[in-house]
């Protein structure tokens, strides 16, 4: 019979919640809802669901204190809610010297600063850090590097360094109350230098930090992209159905590229790429299906986009911002509008090509086209349009 895990220690916990979401284009990504309710509130109730919290103090900005402090969605799961610093240091140290106000005799409990934006903390790690933490003084979770680091400067490589002694660091991240509050004594919170994280700042006051294996799972919603895999954990059933819609029409040259395939004979259509309207439609479909966007913003028509560019590259493209949010097509079914040039017999041949360059069956994919009766620019055989809907599934 497996030894029972050892019973985590009483902690108490401080959520940094009081940043500006820079790198999320004004965004606040702690306030977005994910699966039926916010960021912020998916990270509580993960902590919560670690085990007994005695006291969880939330620092967040100024000007969402009240705000936060009326959410009845947070009763439960907050203990206090108070505003924060202009740095992280100075809302991490609000928060632990309001626990030392309350619990003056708690100065070896303890301490497990988190970040907001890390909503898939297991309870698990959060109840390893917290013994590691009472056994050790000071602990923090850490993953391994896997790609290959290079130190770079003006344009340029300088050299490559050695991973194996790299770690990146996740939270929370541990420590004994006391150990905290001295070590703001050496480094005031509103002083220099600037510490990124607690390890950092006792670190530099020789405190040992106890480190011990991180959770891949555990990321950091820092980036637009990091909300889709975050709603995917959290919501893997969510049906994900998008729309798109492509037109152009005839130019000066030849061939016509069209489902994937060269149609001989038909002169091309005009655009900054090669004009392939069905990949076009296709791709913006399971963008759209995954939130991420548009084709025009992810391939501009100017010169950050090579002339000319077969559309193929563009769905691979596509398939790839998919992996990386945890995503990957299931079926599509395409309509091609145009009354030039008749396409029935190509039909099959662009639904292997599509079904190739999405890495799915042919099964899961359906192309059709209109030719007759149609009006406008289609019907006049200057145009072709074409209209597809997608459907994704969670990448295996």
């Amino acid at each position: 019979m497996a030894a029972e895990a050892p019973e985590r220690p009483p902690a108490d916990a401080v959520v940094v919640a009081a940043g500006s979401s820079r790198r999320m284009g004004g965004v606040d990504k702690l306030a977005t809802t994910v699966a039926g309710r916010p960021l912020l509130h998916w990270t509580l109730a993960a902590l919560r669901a670690a085990g007994p919290i005695d006291r969880l103090v939330l620092v967040t900005a100024p000007d969402r204190v009240r705000e936060l402090r009326d959410d009845t969605r947070l009763a439960g799961l907050v203990s206090h809610v108070l505003a924060g610093g202009a740095t992280r240091r100075e809302s991490v140290a609000a928060g632990v010297r309001w626990l030392a106000d309350v619990d003056p005799a708690g100065a070896e409990r303890p301490v497990l600063v988190h970040d907001g934006a890390r909503p898939l903390v297991s309870p698990a790690l959060v109840a390893a850090v917290a013994r590691a933490t009472a056994e050790h003084g000071a602990a923090l979770p850490v993953l391994p590097i896997a790609e290959t680091v290079k130190r770079v400067g003006d344009g340029m490589v300088l050299e490559t360094v050695d991973r194996a002694s790299l770690a990146a660091a996740q939270t929370p991240q541990g420590a004994r109350r006391r150990l905290l509050l001295d070590a703001w004594q050496a480094f005031p919170p509103d002083g220099p230098p600037e510490f990124t994280d607690e390890a950092a700042l006792l670190e530099a006051c020789r405190i040992p930090v106890h480190v011990l294996p991180g959770d891949p799972a555990n990321i950091k919603v820092t980036l637009p992209d990091d909300l889709r895999r975050v709603e995917l954990a959290l919501a893997p059933g969510t049906p994900r159905v998008g729309f798109g819609h492509d037109s152009h029409p005839f130019g000066p040259g030849a061939p016509l590229r069209l489902g994937g395939i060269e149609i001989p004979g038909a002169p091309r259509l005009s655009g900054h790429s090669d004009g392939d309207v069905a990949l076009h439609a296709v791709a913006d479909a399971l963008l759209g299906a995954a939130g991420l966007g548009d084709l025009g913003r992810l391939f501009p028509a100017d010169a950050t986009t090579p002339r000319g560019i077969a559309s193929e590259e563009l769905v691979r493209e596509v398939v790839a911002r998919l992996a990386g949010v945890g995503l990957a097509p299931s079926t599509v079914d395409v309509v091609i509008i145009g009354a030039r040039p008749k396409l029935g017999a190509r039909l099959d041949t662009m639904r292997s090509s599509i079904a190739g360059l999405l890495g799915v069956d042919e099964a899961a994919v359906n192309v059709k086209a209109s030719t007759g009766n149609l009006a406008g620019d289609e019907g006049a055989g200057r145009t072709i349009s074409a209209r597809a809907v997608a459907t994704l599934r969670s990448h295996a």
